[in-house]
């Protein structure tokens, strides 16, 4: 059965005139989706019965079940989401004082293997559908009763791997006959696949686009991420100033601070080498320990220093607030749990 909320709303009146409806009744329907996050057809009140049969023979609502929820002591919640298939997946809700945010999964596992990440190691199983992809979203505020206003593609997975369905759930997260969660709010991160960031680029969108660089060396940042030896720096940032061209929009630039590794004196000298006179912000991020992972965290005294030596020399980097270690649910933490039902 099709989940109805793979569709972006253009797409939705189309599968409508095939049903031999009125391309309106789409727009009723997107909007009890996500105006007011119905979980049943049937609750789409302003729709004949015939329609809402025909579309419950049709369509899925997707509905998550929470399989697990777990709240740190700063207030961060992570949700474990039986996506129902078997498969399960992790989302993280964070409050801030402009709001909350949310940082959702791509995929189901995956491929690039970077060594800080606690979902190295974890099978690649699948590409997260667009639906599937809003679904946690929805599963979300409805379960706290609140309005989502940011979004961070953060979580599970390589956003730019699984393109299409994530340009997809932008564009419905986006709609003002939906979501309407503006594009600037709207953050989607990657390790470096150099293609896909020239064509995101042409998207044109207005997200904001976080790219993982955590090294200023060839052969450090391929020891840390192997995508490093596709699509090596020189390459990343010819692609990141393209990015900047095109949209002039400022790239956040994620940094992983790692002790004795990439943290000292000479790498913010490169790192400022690098990106000068680029519209960029460096986000530096205190490495979070993950199970079985070689690297630790660089001290708080060197953390300051790297950022302090960045600032001075014209590149505007700060350091992220770390929310949601105690329960796994920070920077790199996250990772595809492997439980089944029944077991919780």
């Amino acid at each position: 059965m099709k989940n109805i909320k793979d569709y972006n709303l253009e797409e939705l009146k189309e599968e409508f005139i095939k049903l031999g409806e009125k391309p309106f009744r789409a727009q009723q329907v997107f909007e009890w989706i996500y105006k007011v996050n119905v979980t049943s057809f049937d609750e789409m009140t302003n729709l004949s019965k015939e329609l809402r049969e025909k579309l419950k023979n049709e369509y899925s609502l997707c509905t998550y079940k929470i399989a697990k929820k777990q709240e740190s002591k700063d207030g961060t919640k992570k949700y474990l989401f039986d996506i129902l298939d078997g498969n399960m997946i992790e989302t993280v809700l964070m409050s801030y004082h402009h709001g909350y945010c949310i940082c959702v999964s791509s995929q189901v596992g995956c491929k690039m293997g970077c060594k800080f990440c606690a979902s190295t190691g974890i099978n690649f199983i699948r590409n997260l559908s667009s639906g599937e992809i809003v679904e946690q979203l929805l599963a979300v505020e409805k379960d706290e009763n609140i309005k989502i206003s940011n979004i961070v593609f953060m979580g599970i997975g390589e956003p730019l791997d699984n393109y299409k369905n994530v340009i997809n759930a932008v564009k419905i997260i986006n709609n003002p006959k939906g979501l309407n969660i503006g594009a600037r709010h709207i953050s989607i991160s990657t390790s470096g696949i150099v293609p896909k960031i020239y064509k995101l680029a042409d998207e044109n969108l207005q997200s904001t686009l976080s790219v993982s660089l955590h090294a200023t060396t060839d052969e450090k940042r391929s020891s840390m991420m192997p995508v490093n030896n596709a699509y090596n720096i020189e390459e990343l940032i010819k692609a990141c100033k393209y990015y900047i061209q095109k949209t002039n929009r400022r790239i956040s630039f994620e940094y992983a601070l790692a002790k004795e590794n990439n943290d000292n004196l000479e790498d913010a000298k490169r790192l400022v080498k690098l990106l000068k006179g680029m519209l960029c912000h460096v986000n530096l991020i205190p490495i979070n320990k993950i199970e079985n992972g070689k690297f630790t965290k660089s001290s708080n005294e060197n953390i300051i220093k790297f950022r302090d030596y960045l600032n001075e020399y014209g590149i505007v980097a700060t350091i992220r607030r770390e929310l949601g270690s105690d329960i796994e649910a920070a920077c790199g933490q996250l990772r595809r749990k492997n439980i089944k039902r029944g077991e919780l």
